[in-house]
């Protein structure tokens, strides 16, 4: 491999790994900046100070174009569940590309049946989950489930949560609650936001579980007092990811939906990026929470970097779309659809969603080490291969270290690594490795961290 990485001054370094990139032949990093300057929406940001020029995947790994290896622990922001470029997954798209690239949903083609059926599988016994319709983005599902829960409930209110994030459409914008992910413009439909359970932050100032989950009970006077007593749906991520990986206490889902369904509301869980076997003990986040929502929206890790995205509900909230025609041009193209029905079968087959805890749980324990000796951290929260350290520069105060989050993004991209980082501050590293990284991954994961960690500690 041609310019290795810095050297972990411990002597360690990124796994073995047998695969050799093919040469990179294209524009050269700086053309390709020049070229994105002149033709490419300058909304289009870039990690690094010198941003990074990736040309090739596999598995777990991202190469450059000057042939440097990286372990890749942010997986496209959690969106490579089961591998750069699986050998399987690949083999069956480039299949399907071979026989048929588009069709549409007016005419019959096996490949969305059989995905539909494959997803409502997936769901917990007996929750009549079944009736998916396709579509390309998470912000295009999210849409697409709010306007389902406008048409069976006949209201118009949405409540989702302060520090969501929920797409980048006009709709699911407004149901975003996180400044930097939010223009100022109006939404399409009246949405209010309630407390999410962020207990390292807790606006009450409570402590768990003396506070008697007054961050869920709080939905019901948004409800009352700016919805009118009347909600269509409550829209809300069982683990919020770029809010900064927040897990919230085990009741709180209970007590959220339990207000939820008595105002008459419908439960939408958005699994864009908790789902596909990501948080390890179940295969989507809300079963940890052991509720079931009305309805249910994926996208991200459910095809492995094809655009793809689904809206799984009950019989009869799905019948809703029936009143009218409504159609979508590339949901369900045979393409994504091979590649989500090949992800599937891969999460099972080898064992992906157990790796996840496996390795989710390893990590969350070294890192919590890592908090003993790093003031910086002022907490190690997630599920699974979702994890989220969130940086502080002062465990009392609780400030955000967020130029220290940015510093620490660079030291490891410089030694192999790439991290990810989010929340209000951004300041919260966050790790969402593919689902078939390795124990040796995650062990060069948190001796590059405890390295990177330091040397900004010192500084």
């Amino acid at each position: 491999m041609t310019n290795q990485h810095l050297p972990l001054r411990s002597g360690g370094s990124l796994p073995p790994c047998s695969h050799t990139p093919a040469p990179y032949i294209g524009p050269t990093r700086d053309e390709i900046i020049a070229l994105r300057r002149a033709y490419v929406n300058p909304g289009l940001f870039t990690y690094y100070r010198e941003p990074l020029c990736i040309v090739e995947g596999h598995m777990q790994y991202l190469y450059d174009d000057a042939g440097r290896r990286y372990l890749d622990a942010i997986a496209g922001i959690a969106v490579i569940s089961v591998g750069h470029c699986h050998p399987e997954v690949t083999r069956r798209t480039v299949e399907q590309l071979t026989r048929l690239v588009h069709t549409t949903t007016i005419y019959l083609h096996p490949g969305i049946a059989l995905l539909a059926r494959k997803l409502a599988e997936h769901m917990p016994a007996g929750s009549d989950l079944k009736v998916t319709y396709f579509a390309n983005s998470g912000s295009e599902a999210n849409d697409l489930a709010t306007l389902m829960a406008l048409l069976a409930t006949h209201r118009s209110h949405v409540v989702a949560l302060r520090n969501a994030y929920h797409g980048g459409t006009q709709a699911t914008m407004a149901m975003t609650a996180i400044a930097t992910w939010k223009y100022p413009v109006p939404g399409t439909v009246p949405v209010s936001h309630a407390t999410p359970g962020y207990c390292y932050r807790c606006p009450f100032n409570l402590t768990y579980p003396a506070c008697d989950l007054k961050c869920a009970r709080s939905l019901e006077d948004v409800i009352r007092n700016e919805a009118g007593g009347e909600i269509a749906c409550f829209i809300a991520e069982p683990i919020q990811g770029v809010g900064g990986v927040i897990v919230p206490p085990p009741e709180y889902f209970q007590v959220a939906y339990e207000i939820v369904r008595r105002y008459g509301g419908l439960c939408i869980s958005d699994e864009v990026q908790a789902g596909s076997g990501r948080t390890g003990d179940h295969y989507w986040g809300f079963e940890r929470f052991d509720v079931v929502p009305d309805m249910v929206t994926t996208a991200k890790g459910i095809a492995n970097g094809a655009p793809l995205s689904a809206v799984v509900t009950r019989p009869a909230i799905a019948e809703k779309m029936t009143q009218r025609l409504h159609f979508n041009t590339f949901g369900g193209n045979p393409v994504s659809i091979a590649q989500g029905l090949a992800v599937l079968d891969v999460i099972e087959r080898d064992k992906l969603r157990e790796n996840a805890r496996e390795q989710g749980g390893y990590l969350i324990d070294r890192l919590r080490e890592l908090q003993d000796r790093h003031a910086l951290i002022g907490q190690v929260r997630g599920a699974g291969l979702l994890i989220g350290v969130e940086l502080v520069r002062d465990r009392t105060t609780r400030g955000p270290a967020t130029a220290e989050a940015a510093e620490i993004l660079e030291l490891a991209r410089e030694r192999g690594l790439l991290l990810g980082k989010s929340g209000l501050d951004g300041n919260v590293i966050r790790l969402t490795p593919p689902l078939c990284v390795t124990r040796d991954d995650c062990a060069f994961i948190i001796e590059c961290l405890d390295e990177c960690l330091t040397l900004v500690n010192g500084k």
